[in-house]
């Protein structure tokens, strides 16, 4: 049976990575800014951004949903976690999430849901004839509602796989579409100390926008008089959705019963972006308190003009978890998570959380 799962891990491996390059090009950066739905790379969970998301091989529970469904198999309960970050402060925009992770029952593996909404605030309508606005506001909407479902194959191997549903709309326009995440783990060592992982995320068909706002009034020649107007539909472009391939690793360094160091890398292949190195590293005090701090690398990232560097953020990212067990054999209790990112300009993203295990 082992074997089994091992020929099983090998091929959907292999199928991750002979995955079509047409789909999943890695580090395009003539691409960048040609993909929509960018809020899918929006790391929206507190403990996992803590670090730069660099938990594709270790990271468990329901902020797994982000970094490798598969993670989401060792939810041992009910796990719920509410989110709150500030994105790119001084910008008006906040994200708020929600999740909840179910254990099905002995080895019928774990379902999870989630959603995440982006909050812009009121924004004034204007057009042509009114450019300096005065026509009232209108408030823009980006939701992304996630269904996953992982579960253990073995001691060893775990695998998932998630839907997404993706909203983005405004007062007279939107687009709807649907993405796929699928994700292994392999966890091996005398202590499982030693981890694995592989992801592929966001990949669906094309999205495009429909709505009244790419409709106007005008004159079609040759038809009718000049004083007839027609309803004329501009039919809007598609745009490809920010397809990922995550391939992470880690090591945890047991000290004792009651400290745990853990140092995890990550490779990030970005279809429409420059590829990404991340380094992190997380202390934990048993069950009560985790420090974390990540680094995130690529091209350009050195660059003081954010337009070479190619993205907001710099690189370092840190944060912490202070938890209080109810139950340890159970493994439940609550826990408050924060994180930071560095960017430039802005002040930074920070991101505060509430995890409820039972």
């Amino acid at each position: 049976m082992k074997n089994i799962y091992s020929i099983l891990l090998a091929f959907f491996l292999a199928v991750l990575i002979m995955y079509p390059t047409d789909t999943v090009t890695a580090g395009n950066k003539d691409r960048s800014g040609q993909a929509g739905a960018s809020e899918l790379l929006i790391n929206p969970w507190a403990k996992s951004s803590a670090w730069g998301g660099v938990g594709t091989s270790c990271t468990h529970g329901l902020e797994a949903l982000f970094t490798n469904i598969a993670g989401t198999a060792f939810t041992t309960g009910t796990e719920i976690v509410f989110s709150y970050t500030n994105w790119l402060q001084g910008s008006g925009v906040n994200i708020y999430s929600f999740g909840l992770s179910q254990k099905l029952g002995m080895n019928k593996g774990v379902l999870t849901v989630a959603v995440m909404s982006m909050n812009f605030g009121e924004i004034d309508i204007t057009t042509t004839n009114s450019p300096e606005g005065g026509l009232g506001t209108f408030k823009p909407s980006y939701m992304n509602i996630n269904l996953g479902y992982a579960k253990a194959f073995s001691n060893s191997i775990y695998g998932g796989i998630a839907i997404k549903i993706i909203s983005e709309s405004i007062s007279d326009a939107s687009a709807l579409g649907i993405a796929l995440d699928a994700g292994v783990q392999y966890v091996t060592g005398e202590k499982d100390q030693l981890k694995f992982g592989v992801a592929l995320k966001n990949v669906g068909a094309p999205m495009r926008f429909s709505g009244d706002g790419l409709s106007f009034r005008g004159i079609i020649p040759g038809h009718g008089n000049d004083n007839d107007l027609f309803t004329v539909s501009h039919r809007s472009e598609k745009y490809e959705l920010p397809a990922t391939l995550r391939i992470g690793a880690s090591y945890d360094f047991n000290i004792g019963e009651m400290h745990r160091i853990t140092l995890a890398g990550n490779f990030n292949s970005n279809s429409f972006t420059k590829d990404q190195f991340i380094l992190g590293l997380e202390y934990a005090l048993k069950y009560y308190l985790s420090l974390r701090a990540g680094y995130t690398y690529q091209g350009g990232m050195f660059e003081s003009n954010v337009v070479d560097r190619g993205t907001v953020f710099t690189g370092p990212t840190a944060g912490f978890t202070v938890s209080v067990p109810f139950n340890r054999e159970k493994n439940t209790g609550i826990g408050i998570d924060y994180s930071y990112r560095a960017t430039n300009p802005f002040g930074g993203v920070h991101n505060v959380g509430l995890t409820l295990n039972f």
